[in-house]
């Protein structure tokens, strides 16, 4: 009985601190978001005067609206420890991100390891499922100038059409520095087996931990931000002028990002809001490859991206056995560093959301009164 009583109290904390964060959470998207779209057209006539500063300003908000999606799951004990290659130094330089996509949650995982980074979060462009779009974080993301993308066979080359012409209409105009990717086009539970049965078909490696990427959104990607050479590669000495004047190099890195949740169970979106499961440390790779290094024709293309995700099949079963990722060449043990958020800086974030949205309540509610 006692047991039984101890199992129950357990349960019920569990179910109230759900509860508590999930209405946490909707007040914080209900005064969030709404000021972030007031903000936005209140500057409009900034963006008329002088549009890199609009999307300078706009890149700073939209850094701390990730950032309280990312205090959502550091006030749960979701952190991420980080391998590889240190990414902070190419921060202000131009980069492709891809990564291996498990859940929902590996975009709450991306939005809290790269705060550290610089003005990356505030200079990034995202590729995500149309579905994102319908989300109470779609309209941010539509001012943001992202990008949403619909799977499936019918809609693919009208999709890459779309993508090359907002890539020209807005990359360059809005100051973007990386632009981020998954080339699997879905997550690993849906799309194994199919990747597996094709895999098998075509004499190419069985993957368990990760599927076959695709090439479209990759391939439209390099040939729009970099210039081909004659080798078949992309360069990265050619510079291109922005809307606002300023010269660009183009893309320089392509960054090859592994997420890897312990005992392969991913973190979900759901997790991430009710905060159900226990204290979960999500491990990310990163490796650097040069521009020059990788090519942009489809052949080439596609066994340089078979072989990225074949690497990451190999250390994610490493990951999964040992509980580390492999060294890299000329390390005897890989290095790991744990990311960490100022608990302050989050404070002072969620602190001026909700002085802002109280603002913006009074405001309105004013100039109903005044009309009505």
């Amino acid at each position: 009985m006692a047991q039984l009583l101890d199992g129950s109290g357990t349960l019920g904390w569990v179910l109230l601190k759900c509860v508590i964060r999930f209405a946490f959470m909707i007040f914080n998207n209900c005064v969030a978001i709404p000021s972030y779209c007031l903000y936005m057209v209140l500057l409009q006539p900034l963006r008329i005067l002088d549009s890199s500063t609009f999307w300078h300003v706009e890149g700073i908000m939209f850094k701390w609206l990730l950032s309280m999606v990312s205090s959502w799951g550091w006030i749960a004990g979701y952190t991420v420890t980080e391998w590889g290659d240190d990414v902070r130094p190419i921060s202000e330089e131009e980069a492709m991100v891809i990564v291996n996509h498990q859940s929902t949650g590996d975009v709450c995982t991306l939005m809290m390891c790269l705060q550290d980074k610089g003005m990356v979060i505030q200079k990034m462009m995202w590729l995500m499922d149309h579905v994102f779009k319908y989300t109470n974080f779609g309209l941010v993301s539509l001012i943001h100038g992202d990008f949403f993308i619909r799977q499936g066979k019918a809609h693919r080359d009208k999709q890459l059409i779309y993508l090359k012409d907002h890539l020209e209409k807005y990359y360059h105009s809005r100051n973007r520095k990386w632009i981020v990717l998954f080339p699997e086009g879905g997550f690993l539970r849906k799309r194994r087996e199919t990747s597996q049965l094709f895999a098998k078909k075509h004499s190419l490696p069985h993957l368990n931990h990760v599927t076959l990427p695709r090439l479209g959104a990759t391939q439209v990607i390099l040939k729009t931000l970099c210039a081909q050479q004659e080798n078949g590669s992309v360069g990265s000495a050619t510079r291109t002028t922005n809307q606002t004047g300023n010269k660009r190099r183009g893309l320089q890195w392509v960054i090859d990002v592994t997420i890897a949740y312990p005992k392969a169970r991913p973190m979900d979106i759901q997790t991430w809001i009710f905060g159900y499961r226990p204290p979960t440390v999500t491990h990310v790779h990163y490796r650097m490859y040069p521009i020059r290094e990788v090519p942009v024709e489809a052949e080439a293309l596609t066994d340089w991206l078979y072989q990225r995700f074949v690497e990451k099949e190999e250390m994610l079963t490493h990951f999964y056995s040992t509980g580390s990722f492999p060294s890299q060449d000329g390390q005897k043990e890989a290095a790991s560093r744990k990311m960490t958020l100022d608990p302050m800086w989050l404070c002072i974030i969620q602190s001026f959301a909700f002085a802002s949205g109280y603002v913006w309540y009074s405001v309105l509610q004013y100039l109903y009164r005044c009309l009505f």
